[in-house]
């Protein structure tokens, strides 16, 4: 991983975009799609089949849908063939393995054998992408795409590929064939994809040691301890998701594309309704579009809306992962949400807003122990660390971990709020800064390259999702 992260940053990155420059406007989303295939290739050779397939079956599904529009039936039919074909893959790929071991515990299957089904990485992002062609389509919210080169390039995009955002396809549409790439556009690519890098490699990475020694003597590490562990972990995957997001924001601008922001400092939260608006942006707005808002949404009066929130909420959690933890976590939130909408929305206003923002991270941080684990005994077993004193108030190594950390927790926890942007945006105007910012690019990248060369532990934890 710590290869391939520098090959990434120092071979295929340089040459994807020279050769990208070089090449007139017209074969640019060619390359993109073969470039993209390469890259995808790198980790997963054998199922750049199983992504190729699933492009040619929402391109064929979306050019049927637009020449056939004004048939009857036949429109809603390919739809429906598309979803299908859609989720099936997504089913099987992700969820056979839960799906069997859930049947083998029952008396009537306990004989059966378990499949072991490797899980193609980023199957769950782009096979929303391309659903959501079909589906913009079929609304008539986007123009179909004739190129299915230009169509294989948004689905492969490699920016996005791994890990997301989500794009959907209406949002960038008219970019595949008419976006600008500019000197100040590649520029402020530069600075956010290094801002995801950091994120990622100086932040994440070292939370996630901290949150694995905590975890190895959580039994030790006493009532803070614990809340010091889990308050790791809610750092580590924050800006380890974040920080991929940016990077892949910043690689489109470096090409062209803008996308959409997908976290917005959800730790600042005051509700979980709020944070939900503020954290994994696209998928929430996926699910919004695409599940809630054709199941009716709030339009049919509290209870159907209270079944629509739970349908997608055990959606989420299930999309997550194929374990109960992670359905569980979906279904959590969804109660919360369900709770705020009815009635706990409007006392919570009239609170301090420090009770609020007590209130939501104290839930966030609850539900991050249940996305942890994914066996049972081990979350329970962490539940009763952080709600009793039978292990003392903090134990040694816990403290002695804490307080080599704290420094960096405390970036990490100022970094969490949008106090420096704040800064940065009452200053940038001033010609120093853009000196500064230029420095500050260059030490950034030495000291995330540094840090990736000296250091095995690179995690990315959405890979699996």
């Amino acid at each position: 991983m710590v290869f391939s992260s520098v090959l990434f940053l120092f071979v295929y990155l340089p040459l994807v975009l020279a050769i990208y420059y070089s090449l007139p406007r017209k074969f640019r989303n060619a390359f993109l799609f073969v470039a993209s295939l390469i890259f995808y290739g790198w980790g997963e050779p054998t199922f750049i089949v199983l992504m190729i397939f699933s492009t040619i079956v929402d391109y064929t599904h979306g050019f049927f849908i637009d020449k056939y529009r004004q048939h009857p039936w036949l429109p809603k039919a390919l739809l429906v063939s598309a979803m299908v074909i859609n989720i099936s893959l997504l089913g099987f790929f992700k969820y056979a393995t839960f799906i069997a071991e859930a049947l083998k515990a029952l008396p009537f299957f306990s004989s059966m054998t378990v499949p072991l089904i490797p899980l193609p990485i980023g199957i769950s992002f782009y096979t929303f992408q391309t659903m959501s062609y079909s589906i913009d389509v079929y609304r008539g919210d986007s123009p179909i795409q004739r190129n299915p080169i230009s169509f294989g390039a948004y689905v492969a995009l490699f920016p996005q590929l791994i890990a997301g955002p989500i794009v959907r396809y209406k949002d960038i549409a008219h970019q595949l064939n008419h976006r600008k790439e500019t000197v100040a556009r590649f520029a402020r690519g530069v600075r956010i994809f290094l801002i995801g890098l950091a994120k990622k490699v100086l932040i994440a990475n070292q939370m996630g040691m901290l949150w694995d020694e905590m975890r190895k003597t959580m039994g030790t590490n006493g009532i803070l301890g614990a809340w010091i562990g889990i308050l790791a972990f809610a750092f580590q995957i924050y800006f380890d998701f974040s920080g991929y997001s940016d990077m892949a924001r910043g690689l489109g601008n470096m090409i062209g594309f803008e996308f959409l922001i997908n976290f917005d400092y959800p730790y600042i939260s005051r509700s979980i309704t709020e944070f939900w608006r503020r954290w994994h942006i696209s998928l929430g707005t996926w699910f919004r579009e695409y599940v809630y808002i054709p199941l009716g949404g709030n339009r049919k009066g509290t209870g159907r809306m209270l079944l629509n929130l739970m349908i997608v909420w055990f959606l989420t959690g299930l999309w997550h992962g194929a374990n109960w933890n992670y359905v569980i976590w979906g279904v959590y939130f969804g109660v919360l949400l369900m709770i705020e909408k009815v009635f706990l929305l409007k006392r919570l206003e009239r609170t301090p807003s420090w009770m609020q923002h007590f209130y939501a991270l104290f839930l966030v941080m609850i539900g991050w122990v249940v996305f942890y684990f994914e066996k049972t005994p081990e979350m329970f077993a962490y539940f009763g660390h952080l709600f009793t004193f039978a292990n003392g108030l903090i134990g040694p190594n816990a403290l002695a971990l804490f307080l080599t950390y704290l420094p960096l927790m405390l970036i990490a926890g100022f970094a969490s709020t949008p106090a420096a942007r704040r800064i940065y945006e009452k200053i940038r105007d001033r010609k120093a800064v853009s000196y500064a910012e230029i420095a500050a690019c260059a030490v950034v990248l030495v000291l995330c390259t540094s840090t990736l060369v000296s250091q095995s532990y690179n995690p990315f934890l959405y890979f699996r999702f």
